[in-house]
């Protein structure tokens, strides 16, 4: 029956699906910053609720393994693993930026069929502070063309791939692009959020191939190290 759980958090999104067969049957999220630690366990309750499952009919855990918000991916890595560890079932992780392409090409397909063209590359994006944005290339045939990498963004960006490609820019790392990156290749989606359903489908491949995660040792990809950061209102007082 393959009934995995999918956890998202890598990004502002906190969002929980419950996936059959590859399947989203039940979906809760929201767009609140720091509701991950507040909301992650009851939205695993409800999907469980609404598709009528107890938690010990689940087969696997995926999360979102990211790159992403150091604390969000924290918060899902340390859910899915209690879970597993719980049940004695399988950690599934999945690539964020090439859940997002995966999603988009399902979820999006319209906005790029209006492009009029085969030669298109998929540049899910997250914001990563300042100018910096993690990112990817995916093409159309679901083939990573440029690995994960975090960059600072400029004028340049990109000019490779524009002399032979339109490029599509969606994610939160996206919006503070649009306005320096202003090839006439270049296109992009805005209002584009993360979802647990774009893991569901890659997840069911991995639990068919029995690609699992050492449920002990797995730690998020942060692709950098966390720094941490005095809030203003306290730089004076301390």
């Amino acid at each position: 029956m393959s009934l995995i759980l999918c956890i998202e958090t890598a990004t502002s999104v906190c969002s929980v699906s419950l996936s059959k067969g590859g399947e989203v049957i039940a979906l809760r999220e929201i767009n609140e910053e720091k509701a991950h630690a507040s909301q992650i366990t009851v939205f695993v309750s409800e999907v469980l609720e609404k598709s009528g499952f107890s938690i010990k009919n689940l087969d696997a855990v995926a999360v979102s393994k990211g790159p992403g918000s150091y604390t969000g991916l924290r918060i899902g890595v340390s859910a899915s693993k209690g879970i597993c560890y719980g049940l004695e079932i399988p950690l599934i992780s999945v690539d964020t930026l090439y859940s997002m392409a995966l999603g988009f090409l399902e979820f999006h397909n319209d906005f790029i069929q209006n492009l009029y063209s085969e030669n298109i590359l998929l540049c899910p994006m997250i914001d990563a502070m300042r100018m910096e944005v993690y990112n990817q290339l995916v093409d159309l045939k679901q083939q990573t063309i440029r690995k994960t990498q975090a960059e600072i963004i400029d004028e340049n960006s990109f000019s490779e791939y524009f002399k032979t490609h339109k490029v599509i820019f969606f994610g939160s790392g996206a919006d503070k692009c649009k306005d320096i990156i202003t090839n006439k290749n270049a296109y992009f989606f805005p209002s584009f959020l993360n979802s647990a359903k774009f893991l569901s489908k890659f997840a069911f491949q991995k639990f068919q191939s029995q690609q699992f995660e050492n449920t002990a040792y797995f730690e998020p990809f942060y692709l950098k190290d966390f720094i941490a950061t005095i809030p203003k209102k306290n730089i004076y007082t301390s």
